[in-house]
């Protein structure tokens, strides 16, 4: 039984850590709470993460987080220099428009 316990809690403590690395490139992407004055839309861009594993919820925030970086990374190869969530994370999944703006 005690060897049941300690499996699980290393497959959660190690899914809890997963980071998701952020390009150089993507570094200049800046995350926006609202669409920009003066940009072009360059596209979407649908990202997801693992936001459960069996019955273990990941914290919402490292989520949102993961999120986001993955969306900066993508953004990159549109190219755009900016985006904006269009909703919230649901399960693991958001969507975010992309933007191209002049800097």
């Amino acid at each position: 039984m005690r060897l049941v316990v300690a499996a699980a809690a290393t497959v959660l403590t190690l899914t809890a850590c997963t980071w998701v690395p952020i390009t150089p490139e993507a570094q200049k992407v800046r995350v926006l709470r609202a669409a920009p004055q003066g940009c072009e839309r360059v596209g979407e861009i649908e990202v997801e993460v693992t936001d459960k594993v069996s019955l273990y919820h990941r914290n919402a925030i490292k989520v949102t987080e993961e999120l986001e970086t993955l969306a900066r990374n993508k953004a990159v190869s549109i190219p755009a220099t900016d985006i904006q969530p269009v909703s919230e994370p649901v399960e693991g999944v958001q969507r975010f428009t992309a933007w191209r703006c002049p800097r």
